[in-house]
């Protein structure tokens, strides 16, 4: 996931204070009030089996006729599969829209958390800026729907917080519902590394130090190493910075991140 977001977003969070004022997202930047964007099933389907070999493509095709010609009750079934399929070969887009399938109709609090999680997933992953507003709506939908069941669910709530911090409304909203799910419940990792990396976005970088070494004592991971890394770069602490990075590698074993922090090492070094 920090490879996918690294090399599809940019890194666009990791900027200097001064630099962020004149960049953060305004309040409702997305469009929070207007009808639900529309995304083409169908089209996202062709782009996601140009991407992969011709055999998965046919077996894609296979279950998407299976599912066409399913008899309703049926169809559900037909549709965890194609979504996991999906999943399996890193396409989270088709994947969430097959998961909003299966939650519209069972609308199960499960359904709808997991439909949200993976459109979460897609924005995340997306270097589409013009689909990027439509996952991001169609996360925040189905947190809401998992809301409307459960109004206390943590994880509805984290990743309802998440999109409003991302566009979906004011971002200070967003903060108070992730830090109310941290309050509750000072452990839940989602919500604190999103928190730590909207404290990187907005500048912020000794409270995402603070945030990131309490998740690393919970939990170590090459994504927390690797934000607890940039915050401590962007504030000139490079020996610690570096230090943070090789963990980051190291928990990783990821070639592609591997050689980008290598990088990112040897400039750092040459600070020192």
């Amino acid at each position: 996931m920090l490879v996918a977001f690294l090399f599809s977003r940019d890194i666009k969070g990791l900027v200097k204070p001064k630099e962020q004022t004149t960049n953060a997202p305004a309040s409702g930047q997305l469009m929070s009030e207007t009808s639900e964007q529309q995304i083409d099933l169908a089209e996202i389907s062709r782009t996601g089996k140009n991407m992969i070999n011709s055999g998965l493509a046919s077996e894609i095709t296979a279950l998407e006729n299976s599912y066409n010609t399913a008899a309703d009750n049926d169809k559900v079934e037909a549709a965890k599969l194609l979504a996991q399929k999906w999943d399996d070969l890193e396409q989270s887009i088709p994947s969430a829209l097959y998961l909003e399938i299966v939650a519209k109709e069972s609308k199960t609090l499960p359904a709808w958390i997991k439909a949200g999680d993976m459109f979460l997933k897609a924005f995340d992953n997306s270097r589409d800026s013009i689909l990027q507003p439509a996952l991001l709506q169609r996360a925040n939908i189905s947190y809401s729907n998992a809301l409307s069941i459960d109004s206390a669910n943590a994880e509805a709530k984290t990743g309802m917080g998440i999109t409003i911090v991302n566009g979906m409304g004011a971002p200070m909203q967003g903060i108070a519902m992730l830090l109310d799910v941290v309050r509750k419940d000072p452990k839940n990792i989602k919500a604190n590394m999103s928190l730590g990396t909207f404290a990187i976005k907005s500048g912020q970088f000794d409270k995402a130090i603070i945030r990131f070494n309490d998740i690393i004592a919970l939990k170590p991971s090459p994504d927390a190493y690797f934000y607890l890394a940039t915050a401590y770069e962007n504030l000139n602490k490079n020996a610690e910075a570096i230090d943070a990075y090789i963990k980051s590698k190291e928990l990783a074993a990821n070639p592609t991140l591997s050689k980008f922090i290598d990088s990112k090492v040897l400039e750092l070094k040459n600070k020192i």
